[in-house]
């Protein structure tokens, strides 16, 4: 028996904690103050899946789903706008007009694969074409975006300088809106199989998280099919929006998202095939 209180023969590793992680603990910080409600639903994506299926045998490329759901997600907020509202230091609302979202992706980093936010401005104005080619570059040339530098040098702050600065950027809209959303809109369910949810930090006063996609029977008309439910969580903040209006946008986002109306993919031209 070892003299020793305990086993130190077992081998280890030790690794230093990648930069970009320090944005994930900054958000928990943020996030303790926030009065969240929650949603959990299944939305049938059958129809777009189909008609982005369709256009990648047609062309070659896949177009981004993330982008969809941004395009839906950008159009119900325009259509219910307190959502999206910052409360700032003198417990005022601010809304803007355009709805501009926070999309969170996937890139590669010297320590491995890393999320970094990537704000899509103007959603509501732009097409689900004009949303995946922004996506794609930045996947493609994260360090050319304006999020990328910035972060690299922010990051670097002492975490208790990080946490004040991003505190007063939370409170003051006016310097927040230069730099970051009021909605964040994650996937990071969907690289899973089967149903899930997941629930995001709740740093931001809407946020959305998709998780996986399902086949499940449902009645459509009077026939039951197989149909591909996405697993969809909303966040929203109670302090801002009371449960009614929240429900309406949550219709209304479904609305957008089962009617695949905003795939116009006639228009859009072949490129090579990218993962999702």
């Amino acid at each position: 028996m070892s003299d020793t209180p305990f086993d130190t023969s077992d081998s280890y590793t030790v690794r230093r904690i990648p930069v970009m992680r320090r944005f994930s603990i900054d958000a928990g910080h943020l996030g303790r103050r926030r009065n969240m409600m929650h949603g959990l639903a299944e939305v049938d994506v059958t129809e777009a899946r189909r008609r982005i299926h369709l256009h990648r045998e047609r062309t070659g490329e896949t177009l981004s789903f993330t982008g969809y759901v941004v395009a839906c997600l950008a159009r119900a907020v325009e259509a219910h706008r307190e959502v999206h509202a910052y409360r700032d230091w003198r417990g005022r609302l601010v809304i803007y007009d355009d709805v501009n979202v926070n999309v969170m992706i996937e890139i590669d980093t010297p320590h491995g694969k890393a999320a970094m936010p990537r704000v899509i401005r103007a959603a509501q104005r732009l097409s689900v074409r004009q949303i995946h080619d922004q996506i794609r570059a930045a996947q493609a040339t994260p360090a050319a975006t304006e999020e990328q530098r910035f972060m690299r040098w922010f990051l670097l702050l002492p975490g208790p300088v990080r946490r004040a600065a991003e505190t007063l950027l939370m409170r003051v809209p006016q310097l927040m809106r230069s730099r970051v959303s009021s909605i964040l809109l994650t996937s990071v369910g969907m690289f899973g199989h089967g149903a899930s949810w997941a629930l995001t930090l709740p740093n931001f006063p809407l946020n959305v998280a998709l998780g996986g996609i399902v086949e499940r029977p449902r009645l459509v008309g009077d026939r039951l099919e197989n149909c591909e439910m996405l697993c969809i969580t909303v966040s929203i903040d109670h302090d801002i929006v009371d449960g009614a209006p929240a429900a309406r946008f949550g219709q209304r986002l479904r609305e957008l998202l089962e009617s695949a109306e905003l795939l116009d993919l006639d228009s859009a031209s072949p490129r090579p095939d990218q993962s999702t």
